[in-house]
């Protein structure tokens, strides 16, 4: 091999994510529906009959399949299946910021309009106990209660300390993240969903491009 072999290689591939192939892929539809001529948005609470947390408030949303085209035909798909809604009911569906979680998943998250009216969908008992609606002017006026949290390096017993600079006292740098919390009326927003939320906002309110 020479260097011009190397080079090509690196000029013909399309980058992504360092290790993302060893990554789960979901997707997430963040949906805006008219309700009494009011924007609002809709939440899932997710069925206690799920393996993965049960009664937690969410967005539509799941695994990106094989047989997916893409992640937004991914979030479309799994909103379809959750809500009990025909595809063309959702429109206007544009990406948000993707997120590559510390825990071995990307999430691709999306916005996208229902034009249906909320007597309309009929959730599916098995991945959803019941759905809600806030309006959008609420969640813009009310700015989420932030928490940190701190993410402590715990190298395995037969971590090799002699091999890096300062040994056993090397300095990890170890990473923290903000947990956002949202409350409305007897609802309670928070983890991932809330984060995407807040997102959003930030978008509608011109705070972020």
């Amino acid at each position: 091999m020479n260097i011009n072999d190397i080079l090509n290689k690196m000029k013909t591939r399309t980058p992504k994510v360092l290790g993302s192939e060893k990554f789960s892929e979901y997707a997430i539809l963040l949906p805006l529906i008219e309700v009494e001529k009011e924007i609002h948005v809709l939440f899932e609470v997710r069925s206690l009959n799920m393996r993965r947390q049960p009664g937690e408030i969410c967005f539509p949303g799941g695994r990106v399949d094989r047989s997916d085209s893409d992640s937004k035909s991914a979030a479309i798909r799994e909103t379809c299946e959750e809500l009990g809604i025909n595809s063309n009911k959702i429109s206007d569906v544009y990406p948000l910021d993707y997120i590559v979680s510390p825990f071995g998943t990307i999430i691709y998250p999306y916005v996208g309009k229902l034009d249906l009216s909320l007597d309309k969908i009929i959730p599916n008992p098995d991945e959803v106990s019941e759905i809600f609606t806030t309006p959008l002017d609420f969640l813009v006026k009310k700015d989420p209660d932030l928490y940190n949290i701190q993410f402590k390096m715990e190298p395995e017993a037969s971590f090799p300390f002699e091999h890096i600079p300062g040994g056993e006292n090397y300095d990890w740098q170890a990473r923290h993240m903000k947990e956002h919390f949202y409350y409305y009326e007897n609802k309670v927003i928070w983890g991932l969903t809330a984060r995407v939320l807040h997102h959003f906002v930030q978008i509608t309110l011109n705070r972020i491009s």
